[in-house]
């Protein structure tokens, strides 16, 4: 088993004292529940529901500790809407892929043919089970460091050139909607227009158009790709905001002012 997880432990820049911390932060809770059932024992088996609770809050500490060194700029509300991008579960689950933590979960035999090793919200929420694990087993500075690596990143920097875009930290649908409101062009509307792919690999197509006056059939704006309808209404938003202040000529997509607004 350490073999196994040498090289996962390379990519989080840390070797384990207590290498069952690690293999505890793995363990998904249908494995946990299928190893009691075979051995008859359920005193023995645990999963990582309890490291996930405690890796959230140290991501938390660690990314909010950062930002604020950085960022002395920064309002409350310009670090909070940052640090709930870095640390949101679609974050996490690029982090974990980018270190390849999909493919030492430790799962039933039932949910690994399943596909749930590739589910974005298990990959996330192993992700912070192991953060928590590195930091039982070596504090905080390990912790930091990943962070800095992979948590953050290049992404801080992008985020930050959001916010002084005046966008709405990933919310484009928000953005989207002050822009039109701004400009008097009306209000969008979101429609599927397809879906593809099996139940755990769902693949959505979504368009925006200007809501439209009675009898017309409305102004398509663009239209976005996302594994949930959530996602491509806000990837079909994205599109129709970058066609719609390149054509004015205006990289203002939200006034500052009604940036914390369309963020909460």
């Amino acid at each position: 088993m350490e073999a196994v997880l040498a090289d996962l432990e390379t990519a989080l820049g840390h070797v384990f004292a207590q290498p069952d911390l690690l293999v505890r932060a793995l363990t998904h809770r249908s494995l946990a529940h299928q190893l009691a059932h075979d051995e008859g024992d359920d005193t023995t088996i645990g999963d990582n529901e309890r490291m996930e609770f405690l890796g959230d809050a140290v991501l938390g500490l660690v990314v909010g500790e950062a930002l604020f060194l950085a960022h002395p700029e920064w309002q409350e509300g310009e670090l909070t809407r940052v640090r709930a991008q870095l640390v949101s579960r679609q974050h996490m689950a690029k982090v974990a892929s980018a270190i390849g933590l999909g493919a030492h979960l430790r799962l039933s035999r039932g949910e690994d043919r399943s596909g749930l090793r590739r589910k974005s919200t298990v990959l996330s929420n192993t992700m912070e089970a192991v953060i928590g694990a590195v930091f039982l087993d070596g504090g905080l500075d390990p912790v930091r460091a990943f962070a800095h690596r992979y948590v953050m990143g290049e992404t801080v920097e992008h985020l930050a050139r959001e916010l002084r875009s005046g966008a709405a930290l990933g919310n484009f649908k928000s953005a989207l909607q002050e822009h039109l409101q701004a400009a008097r062009a009306g209000t969008p509307i979101y429609r599927v227009k397809s879906e593809s792919g099996p139940d755990h690999r769902k693949r959505f197509l979504v368009e925006v158009r200007l809501k439209p006056a009675a009898g017309e059939p409305g102004k398509p704006l663009a239209r976005g790709t996302g594994s949930t309808k959530k996602h491509a209404e806000q990837d079909a938003a994205r599109r129709a905001l970058a066609r719609l202040t390149a054509a004015s000529g205006n990289g203002s997509a939200a006034t500052p002012g009604r940036q914390k607004q369309a963020a909460s």
